[in-house]
């Protein structure tokens, strides 16, 4: 894989394992995050060749480079930071543009500052990495993988801000597709389900007041009592992710996981019901079924 990815969220959790997989095969990977010690594991696999799967192998199997970059997404130079990083590779391939977080909570209850930190970081940082890197993915014809959520096709109680943010993602995604599609530049939003990540360690949760305990306080009452088996694999979304962008035709969106599949077209069956039902108001004449 002689290539050059970008992948922020590159610490942990989905980029983390689509980073090692891309080094693996070779490639050159920029990778974005905030913790500079785990950015440092990171390089020292590349340059020790530690991603062999069998030590007798590790001469012969392919490994790539690594170009660490510590950055917080929402710094006021961010956009610069990955520009340069981005010249001095020489050029851009693939973006994996995967960094977030979680918010759990009833709307009411998330105050300012928290819901425009989520956006912050889960929207206004994607449209920074996007602004840095479209011009050498264009020159490239190259790729773009936005991470999403099965939960950014609809919404959970409690989860009103953080589906907002990630449903801001998707049709930014959209638009964009559209737009590049002259370009050659593939986009495609990757909508996983339920999968055990780090996604937890960070994600924030607001307690429900009293009158939102049978609603938000059930759902995360519920959400907290699911087995350990009700969580995928993370290895299938990054399989998924590595698989998608080699395909000459990919998807714009594409749900990882049985559960994201389910969710996802109970979903729009519901919509396409809700919208047939009501497709002729107001005008329905009065005492005529609906």
């Amino acid at each position: 894989m002689s290539s050059t990815w970008l992948i922020t969220g590159a610490t942990s959790g989905f980029g983390r394992l689509v980073a090692e997989r891309a080094l693996a095969g070779g490639a050159h990977v920029i990778a974005v995050g905030r913790r500079r010690d785990r950015l440092a594991e990171l390089a020292e696999l590349a340059e020790l060749a530690e991603l062999a799967e069998l030590a007798e192998l590790a001469e012969s199997a392919p490994h790539g480079q690594v170009t660490p970059v510590a950055l917080d997404l929402t710094a006021p130079d961010a956009q610069d930071v990955l520009a340069e990083a981005v010249r001095s590779a020489g050029g851009l391939d693939v973006l994996v543009n995967n960094a977030g977080y979680g918010l759990f909570g009833a709307v009411e209850q998330v105050d300012a500052d928290a819901a425009r930190a989520i956006f912050d970081t889960n929207v206004l940082a994607n449209l920074t990495v996007l602004r840095a890197t479209l011009p050498a993915l264009r020159a490239a014809r190259g790729r773009i993988l936005q991470t999403s959520s099965l939960i950014g096709q609809f919404a959970w109680p409690s989860s009103g801000l953080y589906s907002a943010s990630k449903g801001a993602v998707e049709l930014i995604s959209e638009a964009l597709a559209h737009e590049l599609a002259p370009t050659g530049v593939k986009v495609t939003i990757i909508e996983p389900g339920t999968f055990a990540t780090e996604f937890s360690t960070s994600l924030q949760v607001v307690a429900p007041s009293d009158v939102y305990l049978p609603t938000v306080g059930q759902f995360l009452t519920d959400f907290a009592a699911l087995p350990p088996q009700a969580f995928g694999d993370p290895d299938t979304v990054a399989d998924a992710i590595m698989a998608v962008a080699e395909l000459d035709e990919p998807p714009l969106r594409l749900a990882v996981g049985a559960d994201a599949v389910e969710h996802i077209r109970a979903s729009l069956h519901s919509r396409l019901a809700e919208l047939d039902r009501w497709e002729r108001f107001p005008r329905v004449p009065a005492g005529e079924p609906a």
